[in-house]
């Protein structure tokens, strides 16, 4: 969101925590499985909400998830207008959010960037100092 428009927020943090339970309490669905919202963007004259999820699983289940959201959105909207008791509730566009999975990516990447450097770095003298016990100190 561009701009921060302060009832356009609470209306999104209102969705992103309404819809979650919706999604699992009425939606039959079986494309439709284990999902978290993990953002919902609303645009300024509360007319589309773009809604960001992510599902454990591969391609093909993100996919499917995403034809059954989409399918069932028209639904999800009525019961957010009942629940939300808004006059006009946003049309709901749902888009997978890739960042968890770019965010794993790369904490991989770092992990073994971090190895290849542990393995390839020379001892430090002071690693040597380290391993050798040190002398009682005499009283």
């Amino acid at each position: 969101m561009p701009k921060d428009f302060p009832r356009a927020r609470r209306v999104a943090d209102q969705i992103q925590r309404e819809l979650p339970e919706l999604i699992r309490q009425e939606v039959k669905d079986p494309r439709v499985g284990m999902l978290t919202i993990t953002e919902v963007e609303v645009n300024r004259d509360m007319e589309f909400a773009k809604v960001f999820f992510t599902t454990l699983g591969g391609q093909p289940e993100h996919d499917a998830c995403l034809q059954g959201l989409q399918r069932a959105s028209g639904f999800l909207r009525s019961q957010l207008s009942n629940r939300m008791q808004l006059r006009v509730v946003p049309k709901l566009t749902f888009v997978y959010d890739r960042s968890v999975e770019y965010g794993m990516q790369l904490s991989h990447l770092i992990e073994a960037a971090v190895a290849e450097d542990a393995k390839n770095a020379p001892p430090s003298p002071e690693e040597d100092d380290a391993s050798v016990d040190p002398k009682p100190i005499s009283e």
